[in-house]
């Protein structure tokens, strides 16, 4: 009797994990809505909204890591063509893509030091997410994170240096780097495979892990409130100026759709690889630069708004390209 009480219970999870990713797409653009507002009849509530996005964040990690088999990750560690792929995408072209759009964005240093914070630093976090939404290898990208984020830290300020000239390089520091490392990538890493193994010897620990993969879609309604509502209030006062960048930021979604296709056709990568090469192009480490900016002296305090409308752009942008890139590079 339990074996068919469980079965059962085995089907309803499934059946309600079927109807959340079909209606995913409305779901997050409700979330984002819905944050919108909140944000701004309730400005006041953005901070402690704001202490909830990484724990929440970290949750939707640990789940879709525990889709990725560790065996996945290991074999993904010894694809040097993928990795190739994946920084010449984010250290080649993307920087030469926001040098071709320098010259349009506005001519205010703090502006451009938000913009080049923000664009030059790919996404380590919630990429891994929305690619394993588009059928992209997700497991190849959680293997690179420990390089992007290295070479990350080590390139931003030479990037800087050849954007703006000298005396703002200095201005990246290695701590918040290192805790989105720790926080998002480590731990909710090292609870997924904890979990793996208990799945793999305990029913319990199958029946946990399957409950947990329903989850993925409510988790990720949370970061999208979350992150909306909190980050909305702070755009107000700076809105003219941001609100400029927002062409900008959706052309770099747009142009970075193409080139990396354009970097994964060179590579000779299959389906599922190329699509995580084209979202890691596209996706940025805002979440990260975002305390970053806000530690900036005041005359550059407008940069942590100029990040903030990027992540509110790419948020939109990456719910499109759920749905945009799988039509873009088709199952063969």
């Amino acid at each position: 009797m339990g074996t068919v009480h469980r079965a059962e219970r085995g089907r309803v999870r499934e059946r309600i994990a079927a109807a959340l990713e079909r209606w995913q797409v409305p779901i997050y653009l409700g979330a984002i809505a819905v944050g919108a507002a909140a944000g701004r009849a309730v400005p006041g509530a953005g901070p402690g909204l704001a202490h909830a996005i990484n724990p929440a964040l970290g949750a939707l990690l640990f789940v879709t890591f525990l889709q990725v088999p560790a065996a996945e990750l290991a074999r993904s560690l010894r694809a040097g063509r993928f990795l190739a792929a994946v920084l010449v995408v984010n250290f080649v072209v993307v920087p030469s893509v926001v040098a071709a759009m320098l010259p349009v964005l506005p001519g205010e240093r703090a502006v451009r030091l938000g913009v080049l914070l923000v664009l030059l630093c790919p996404c380590v976090d919630y990429v891994i997410v929305f690619s394993g939404l588009a059928g992209a290898r997700a497991g190849a990208l959680l293997a690179a994170t420990p390089v992007l984020l290295a070479a990350q830290m080590l390139l931003l300020p030479v990037f800087l240096l050849a954007f703006l000239g000298p005396g703002l390089a200095d201005v990246v520091e290695i701590d918040p780097f290192l805790a989105a490392f720790g926080g998002l990538i480590v731990v909710p890493l090292a609870l997924a495979w904890t979990v793996q193994a208990w799945a793999a010897r305990r029913p319990a620990g199958a029946a946990f892990a399957g409950a947990a993969g329903t989850a993925m879609v409510p988790l990720m309604v949370v970061v999208l409130g979350s992150v909306v509502a909190s980050q909305t209030p702070k755009i107000d006062d700076d809105l003219a100026e941001v609100a400029a960048l927002v062409p900008a930021y959706v052309t770099f979604l747009v142009v970075m759709a193409f080139a990396g296709l354009g970097v994964a056709r060179l590579f000779h990568l299959d389906v599922p690889a190329a699509r995580a090469v084209v979202f890691s192009g596209a996706t940025r480490n805002s979440l990260v630069v975002l305390p970053l900016a806000l530690s900036l002296p005041d005359r550059f305090a407008i940069a942590a708004a100029v990040v903030v409308t990027q992540t509110l752009v790419e948020v939109v942008g990456m719910i499109v390209y759920v749905r945009a890139i799988p039509r873009l590079l088709p199952d063969r």
